[in-house]
């Protein structure tokens, strides 16, 4: 399906319903809107049919960012997080979504960050998974290091820093293979709609990435849920997130021997975390 909001058609899906029987009565159920990571590589697609299972206690609507998927792509010099983060407001309103629940994957919690606190009386909740508040370089360089050791340390610093374009299909492989126990991989890929105009503009906004300072304006309850494994995303930088939020309102959950992709690494753990959360 699409829609246009702020001038542009983004294309959603949605699993579940809001409304189910409840006796004589209709019992409303929690929205739970999910973003994708990037920029450019990804679209909504990795995330089926995991997050299916939500739809037992939820209405899951899956989101292809502007730029990404299927949803329109327009000039990669005009695309901004905030952009995106008020694309989410905006869709949530076309479609009459109120007090959605905002989970973030990777750079789409870079995203929910921005969206709520752009927007903070807009959200219910948040749910920020593997993902971080501010982009330091020599922190993630660290961390591959301690996970894959210094070869792999050196590609990720060419990677993510300003020498990304010497980095081999091969070398990436081996940075890739670091993220956790579970990764993307060819079938994934085949079925993403890629859109590689939008990696380097992208990336270079996540270099410059730092909302820290921010947060303390977000009022809704945040679960920042992380796996230990996760070199990208680590530990420290969820921890980092936490404690920016208002104490009242933040939860920080570890997944034990899970990495960038929690929900596939370690399913057991993973989801009664974020289901108590979502019905909570």
């Amino acid at each position: 399906m699409q829609i246009e909001v702020n001038g542009t058609r983004l294309w959603f899906d949605v699993d579940g319903s809001a409304l189910v029987p409840d006796g004589s009565t209709m019992c409303e159920r929690p929205t739970i809107v999910l973003l994708h990571g990037g920029p450019g590589g990804f679209d909504h697609s990795y995330f089926k049919p995991d997050f299916a299972r939500l739809a037992e206690a939820a209405q899951v609507v899956y989101l292809d960012l502007r730029g990404h998927g299927r949803s329109e792509r327009g000039d990669p010099a005009d695309w901004s997080f905030d952009v995106c983060a008020d694309d989410v407001r905006a869709l949530c309103d076309a479609l009459g979504i109120a007090r959605p629940v905002v989970l973030g994957h990777s750079l789409g919690g870079f995203v929910a960050l921005v969206y709520a606190t752009r927007h903070p009386e807009h959200p219910g909740a948040l749910i920020l998974q593997s993902t971080l508040a501010r982009f330091d370089l020599a922190r993630i360089v660290e961390d591959f290091r301690r996970i894959a050791g210094d070869e792999v340390a050196a590609i990720a610093e060419r990677a993510w820093g300003d020498d990304g374009q010497s980095v081999t299909d091969a070398e990436w492989a081996r940075c890739w293979a670091a993220y956790g126990p579970w990764v993307t991989g060819e079938l994934e890929e085949a079925r993403t709609i890629a859109n590689q105009e939008l990696n380097a503009p992208g990336l270079k906004l996540i270099r410059e990435f730092d909302v820290l300072d921010q947060l303390a304006v977000i009022k809704c309850p945040t679960l920042v849920c992380v796996g230990e494994l996760d070199p990208m995303t680590s530990v420290a930088a969820a921890g980092e997130i936490v404690d920016a939020l208002p104490a009242e309102t933040a939860r920080l959950e570890i997944i034990e021997h899970a990495g960038h992709f929690p929900w596939k690494d370690a399913p057991d753990q993973y989801w009664p975390v974020v289901i108590d959360f979502l019905t909570s």
